[in-house]
């Protein structure tokens, strides 16, 4: 299949050129004036799929996101989206369903693993996670049956009062669901 859409890019690529600039490219088709209506963009982290999950942006500096992916992990980046650094790589689960960062304190995020919405190539993750050093190690909450974890809500004053809606297996009965 790939060598497939090479052939096929490489017959299109001089047609393309030639619409942009209105005169006929002939040589190289991959010379450099073939690629002169094609410019670089920034798409942020690209993962199979590209399902982003959730975004969390900290409050107290709005350059530092913190991304879910619905079949890529955690990433983080310090620069607007500029460069991403994966925070989540170590734990049991790669599908993400939500993040929370603690409104009290911003070196707090939850992870609710497992892809928050029912589609035919869902992942199923692994419950909650917590993270007390902003994402440099994380421990294990439990819910580890709930497969598929939509939102996690931290209370606005108090750390320790958690609501997680967990939605259980989607195909099945069982597991844990609820609030």
């Amino acid at each position: 299949m790939k060598h497939i859409l090479c052939i096929i890019l490489l017959s299109i690529l001089p047609h393309a050129a030639a619409a942009q600039t209105g005169k006929p490219v002939k040589g190289d088709p991959l010379s450099a004036d073939n690629f002169t209506g094609f410019e670089f963009r920034s798409v942020g982290p690209a993962f199979m799929s590209g399902r982003i999950s959730d975004i969390e942006i900290l409050q107290d500096d709005p350059s530092t996101w913190i991304i879910g992916v619905g079949s890529g992990g955690v990433w983080r980046t310090e620069n607007a989206g500029t460069t991403w650094t994966p925070i989540f790589d170590n734990e049991r689960a790669y599908s993400i369903g939500t993040v929370a960062v603690d409104p009290s304190n911003p070196h707090t995020l939850w992870v609710g693993t497992g892809e928050n919405h029912a589609g035919r190539h869902v992942g199923y993750g692994k419950g909650v996670y917590r993270s007390r050093d902003g994402g440099d190690s994380w421990e294990h909450l439990g819910l580890e049956a709930s497969e598929h974890i939509s939102e996690i809500i931290i209370h606005p004053e108090d750390s320790n009062t958690v609501w997680v809606a967990a939605q259980g297996p989607l195909w099945s009965p069982g597991g844990e669901r609820g609030l």
